[in-house]
């Protein structure tokens, strides 16, 4: 069986490698089946070794780069159309976009699989089973992981670490090396199997090197996080914040009689206590299709239901200064509704917010998914919103798996505030996947996440990424909770590390490399 699959270029080249990419969702969130990446990664270094090692036999009168290119993109390939699948979903709503559903489930795997291709065509020639190559293929895909979420508008979707999720204990490291960094260490780990297949004396020596590494990152994050549970109880500083649910249906509000339904909705979840002083935290979305101006007419519902001792934080559009600015926002307001604080969106969703080249797209009526034919105006830098002894950084929905965004925020920050629309993406692993860079965030940045999200899943999650209450996405109601106000000395700023473990690397690779062809 493995003789023929290893003499089918069809199976070898194309079939194994889709395959492989297909699979490696099951390690992400919902399934959290981590262990598959060991097998899966390692697998991929094996055929690259393959195909580069036969070259010069079965592959001399074939396009032996191309064959190491197809390896890569068509894992690529596979990645992203069971990875990100759920993005079509978003096309479902409006009957004008369900033409472009099988578009989207083609177009994003072929666009975003060229970055493994690319990886695989880089890397391949070079690739042997000895250490020079293990160190090569980590340091390829590692910066490849690296360009994939910053260049253009990025897309830092379901990196390797972010399949430790569920090991709180494990990813402690975050806030001292940052995402990329662990990202890096994280592809060494899934593929140190490979070490095993090496003709080295050495190689069960090396091999336990990187489980004591690992284990070293498992015990410091068990004493990390026990350390912060005692600070964190003796802390005095706390607000008291209750995030809700509501769970709507994805919709567009048309009416007066649909804004009031939804406000009252909204407000019996939230069930006020006038003597409470509370920050109330509303999801994006529920006020989709309408703006702020339009929800200001309603201010007696707010004013007999809230009291001073309230503040109401959501997510609604909001007019700029000139006619054709259009803004995502995310807006505080007291009981009368008052804007205290106003932030908008800087990280748009392209397609799905603003539309590249719009000029050439509005010719043939091509348009945005949310509302409307106009792309939304992008938020200028803003401080965050201070309240008392509160230090709030908010990020709308898609803003928060971007860790720069939290990475460049003030050093005093002591809270993340993120509201989400995930409605969008039906009953599918988008939602489950998109919390998951929630947990990531609290951990890198010390701070706790405050998360609420419409059809998804809303939580408060601890500065050690432990989901401490949550509300699945069909569950409507609330939950609350005195969030501690934590003096947030130590939070990962730069990707220096990242770089550092990049330059290692590569040193490893050379000097490998040139000892081997010494001999």
């Amino acid at each position: 069986m493995i003789s023929y699959i290893l003499n089918s270029r069809l199976i070898l080249i194309f079939i194994l490698p889709l395959t492989l990419g297909l699979l490696t969702v099951f390690s992400f969130q919902p399934f959290n089946l981590t262990i598959i990446n060991f097998l899966i990664l390692p697998l991929l270094f094996f055929i690259l070794s393959n195909v580069n090692k036969r070259s010069k036999s079965k592959y001399r009168k074939k396009p032996y780069l191309n064959n190491l290119f197809f390896i890569g993109y068509f894992f690529g390939i596979g990645f992203f159309l069971s990875g990100v699948y759920w993005i079509s979903y978003s096309l479902t709503f409006d009957e004008s976009l369900k033409v472009l559903i099988p578009f989207s489930i083609i177009f994003i795997p072929l666009s975003l699989g060229l970055f493994f291709g690319l990886a695989s065509i880089f890397a391949g020639p070079f690739i042997k089973n000895n250490y020079a190559s293990f160190f090569l293929f980590c340091f390829v895909y590692s910066l490849i992981d690296y360009l994939r979420g910053n260049i253009l508008s990025g897309f830092p979707w379901n990196l390797w670490s972010y399949s430790w999720s569920w090991l709180t204990e494990l990813i402690q490291i975050l806030n001292i090396i940052g995402l990329y960094s662990f990202n890096s260490i994280s592809i060494i780990f899934f593929c140190s199997p490979v070490i095993l297949f090496f003709q080295s004396k050495y190689k069960y020596f090396v091999f336990s090197v990187l489980i004591l590494i690992f284990f070293s990152f498992y015990i410091y994050g068990s004493f990390k996080i026990n350390s912060d549970q005692k600070i964190n109880e003796n802390l005095i500083e706390k607000i008291n914040v209750k995030i809700i649910s509501p769970s709507f249906n994805m919709r567009y509000i048309e009416t007066d009689k649909e804004i009031k339904e939804t406000i009252d909705k909204v407000v019996r979840y939230s069930e006020p206590e006038n003597k409470n002083k509370t920050i109330f935290v509303w999801p994006e979305g529920i006020f989709a299709g309408i703006y702020f101006d339009d929800l200001k007419r309603f201010s007696n519902i707010f004013r007999k239901s809230f009291s001073d001792n309230h503040l109401i934080i959501f997510g609604i559009n909001s007019k700029g200064d000139l006619p054709d600015k259009i803004f995502n926002s995310l807006i505080v307001t007291n009981n009368k509704l008052d804007i205290i604080y106003k932030y908008d969106k800087k990280k748009l969703v392209p397609f799905g917010e603003f539309i590249p080249f719009e000029k050439i797209f509005e010719k043939v009526g091509f348009k945005k998914i949310t509302q409307g034919y106009g792309s939304f105006s992008k938020g200028n830098d803003q401080d965050n919103f201070l309240y008392e002894n509160l230090n709030v950084l908010p990020l709308i929905c898609y803003e928060i798996i971007f860790p720069e965004l939290s990475q460049n925020s003030k050093k005093r920050t002591n809270l993340i505030i993120n509201i989400s629309e995930d409605a969008w993406f039906g009953n599918s692993i988008g939602p489950h996947q998109h919390f998951t860079k929630a947990i990531f965030r609290s951990v890198e940045n010390n701070t706790f996440v405050v998360r609420s999200a419409n059809k998804g899943i809303s939580a408060f999650i601890s500065n050690n990424g432990k989901v401490i209450k949550r509300l699945e996405p069909d569950e409507v109601g609330n939950i609350e909770l005195n969030v501690p106000l934590i003096d947030n000395n130590i939070k990962n700023k730069n990707d220096l590390i990242f770089f550092i473990l990049l330059f290692t690397y590569l040193i490893f690779f050379l000097i490998l490399k040139n000892k081997k062809n010494a001999k």
